[in-house]
Formats: structure tokens, C-alpha cells, sequence
């Protein structure tokens, strides 16, 4: 039995680690980290887990929680994990990090997008980028992993294809992305009241997303050169989900069944990312509460462009979802333990 630590428990990313933890035939969460509700029974801050999780919330000591577990998740803000990560840590414990402290290798992009400085840049080259559909082999024999953020993990997973295969003008990607309000944390904020965000629909970090270095880096590893693309993200009326809409240049005419077979051959066996039918948009709701990543193509043969889509749920597949995926790489588990949730509808 892998027992489990999460620092930042009471987070909307944290809480759903808990519900698919808790559905792990062999994973046992230990202690329930956080800042905000120390001595608070877990039941009282999530009703959803009355008579399930009796617990009360610890605190943010990642030293004395390193004696007792054998992953922490840290599910918690920007320069956390940098502040507090040690060698010594890491010796006792794997650690798989909800954060973007470890996920882009060089620590001046870090510190000019997080504008923090990073507390212990001699981790990120150990530190592997937890895309598993990527990087499963390095994901495996890991210590610290670095969980993808929400729009990388969708918008890399409908675009990576595309410039692997060399098909697109790696200059001419533009990503139209939207998301549900849980992506933005459960901390109090005025622009996420209900009054604010009802019945409206608004571009935010137009220019400045802190996730544009991270897709343009994991978009660059896939294109064998740089890449640069314009992202906007969005932000939409509902509680979960991602979607992304992105358009590139093609270099040459192909067809769009010809793409499509790249897709397939990439993505048909694996278990969390689905290629659609020939038409068929990628859609939230046939997402919701699971770990699965829709994703699809169409060829505009007017303009010669291809638009690439994916939606997925940011707090399973975009955080914990994902996060659970890694951990049963690392302890030698089937990839999919404890994540065959089918999709809720409605």
C-alpha cells in the first residue's frame, strides 16, 4: 500500500486527489496538508467526503510528513516547493509537484513569467515533466516529478502531433483556450463571484499567461526547434473543464485523413487520450470527471490550415487526475490504476 501525503488538501486540485486517492485499491492517503484548516476534520470543509474521510488537516511540514509517507503530492502556490525541497527530502520520499516550480528548465523564464525567485534551481535538471504520454519512460524511475498545468497538458496533446510529424509552420500556432472557474483556485476572489461570472465570457492574461512558456517549451521539444505561439486563454460559466481551439499554417497540402492516421498511430493505444471521429468537436461535458483528453482535427483546404482541438477536465486529467497517473508509473503500477472513472454526464 502506497501511502500518501498532500500538502495543499483543501485546494479544489487537492481535494480531487483526495476522491481518486480514495478510490486506489492501493494507495492510502496519510495526511491531509493544509495552511488554512489546521485541526479541522477534512468532513467539515468537504461535505462530500462525510463518513469517508474522518481525518483532521495537518500542517505544511514536509519533514515530519516525509517520516511517514512514501510520495508527497504538493498541491500548492508558485515557490512553495522551490523554498522548502531538499536533497535530504528527496532521499526519503518521491515527489510529485501540482506547482510550475519544476516544469520549466530554465530558471530565468521561471523567475521572469512567476516574477519569484527560484529557491533551489539545482533540482530542475532532476526534476521530469510529468506528461505521461510523453515522458513515461523518465516518469518511471523518477523522484520528483513536475505535473503538467492544465492548458499545457490539452493544448500539447492536440498540437504535439502536428509538429512531431513536421506539418505545421512552428511560428503560425495560435491557441484559443477556455476554461471553468475551479482553474482558478478556491481562494476568495472578486473577478470568480458568482455575480461576475455568470452569464459572461472573458479573454484574461492576454499576452501574459504564465502557461505560454510551458507550452511553448514542451510544443519546442516535439518541433526539434523553437517555438513560438500567441495563446489566449478565456475564462467560461461553468465549474470544470478545458477546451482548446488551435490553428497553424500546414507546409504542404495533405488530406485530412492522412493526419488523421498520424493521430491515430501516436494515440490509439493510449488509454486516457481519445481520438474522435471525423467531425466530431471535442467537448467538456463528454469529459467531466475523468482522466480522458478528446482531441481532434480539421483541414481548412481553403486557407491550407489545420485546426487542432482538445478538452479535458482541469482538475483531473489538467491536475490530480494526471498527478495519480504519475505516482503508479513511479511504484510500478498499471498506468490507469485508480483512473477508469467513466465521464459524468449530465
Amino acid at each position: 500500500m502506497i501511502k500518501a501525503g498532500i500538502i495543499g488538501s483543501t485546494g479544489y486540485a487537492g481535494e480531487e486527489l483526495v476522491r481518486l486517492l480514495w478510490q486506489h485499491k492501493d494507495a492510502q492517503v496519510v495526511w491531509y496538508g493544509s495552511r488554512s484548516y489546521v485541526d479541522k476534520k477534512y468532513r467539515d470543509i468537504y461535505g462530500n467526503m462525510f463518513r469517508i474521510v474522518d481525518d483532521v488537516c495537518k500542517d505544511d511540514n514536509l519533514n515530519a510528513l516525509a517520516e511517514e509517507a512514501d510520495v508527497i503530492f504538493t498541491a500548492t502556490p508558485q515557490g512553495f516547493l522551490a523554498s522548502e525541497l531538499t536533497e535530504e527530502l528527496l532521499q526519503k520520499v518521491k515527489v510529485i509537484d501540482l506547482s510550475a516550480d519544476y516544469r520549466l528548465k530554465d530558471v530565468a523564464v521561471y523567475e521572469q513569467w512567476y516574477k519569484i525567485k527560484h529557491a533551489s534551481p539545482q533540482l530542475l535538471p532532476e526534476a521530469v515533466y510529468g506528461l505521461c504520454e510523453v515522458n513515461r519512460e523518465a516518469v518511471r524511475g523518477a523522484r520528483l516529478v513536475a505535473n503538467p498545468g492544465c492548458y499545457p497538458t490539452c493544448t500539447t496533446l492536440a498540437i504535439r502531433p502536428m509538429l512531431k510529424a513536421g506539418l505545421i509552420d512552428p511560428s503560425s500556432v495560435i491557441v484559443d483556450a477556455k476554461s471553468g472557474t475551479s482553474g482558478a483556485g478556491r481562494g476568495a476572489k472578486t473577478a470568480n463571484l458568482y455575480c461576475e461570472v455568470n452569464e459572461n465570457i472573458k479573454a484574461y492574461g492576454v499576452t501574459t499567461h504564465r502557461h505560454t512558456p510551458e507550452i511553448e517549451e514542451q510544443l519546442s521539444y516535439a518541433a526539434g526547434e523553437p517555438v513560438n505561439i500567441i495563446f489566449t486563454p478565456h475564462l467560461v460559466p461553468m465549474n470544470r473543464g478545458i477546451l482548446i481551439t488551435a490553428y497553424a499554417n500546414l507546409k504542404e497540402r495533405i488530406s485530412e485523413e492522412d493526419i488523421r492516421e498520424i493521430y491515430h498511430r501516436l494515440y490509439d493505444d493510449e488509454t486516457f487520450v481519445r481520438v474522435l471521429d471525423p467531425g466530431v468537436p471535442p467537448e467538456t461535458r463528454w469529459v467531466r470527471g475523468s482522466n480522458y483528453v478528446d482531441v481532434n482535427i480539421a483541414v481548412d483546404e481553403r486557407t491550407n490550415r489545420v485546426i487542432m482541438m482538445g478538452a479535458m477536465d482541469n482538475l483531473v486529467k489538467g491536475a490530480a487526475g494526471q498527478a495519480v497517473q504519475n505516482m503508479n508509473l513511479m511504484f510500478g503500477l498499471p498506468e490507469s490504476e485508480g483512473l477508469m472513472q467513466v465521464p459524468m454526464f449530465p
